[in-house]
């Protein structure tokens, strides 16, 4: 795997308890920007497969029936 370096501006607080972090699991920043990075990744890439598929589905003319979203709705109202 290549790595590079990658730079951007982070406030003090945030530094503080990122600085926290790696020192209580007894890792460098960097491992935990990586682990929070890969993170973030994941459930962004998660997130927009989820729209893509919805919207493939959509533009196949695939849509819940009526009675299946009424149904969705009236389980969240309990």
């Amino acid at each position: 795997m290549h790595k590079q370096i990658v730079t951007f501006r982070l406030d003090t607080k945030k530094k503080k308890i990122l600085d926290a972090i790696a020192d209580d699991m007894s890792r460098d920043r960097s491992y935990v920007l990586n682990e929070a990075i890969d993170n973030y990744l994941e459930v962004h890439e998660w997130h927009l497969e989820h729209i893509r598929e919805g919207l493939r589905q959509a533009e196949a003319g695939h849509f819940a029936k009526e009675s299946a979203v009424a149904a969705a709705f009236a389980k969240w109202r309990r």
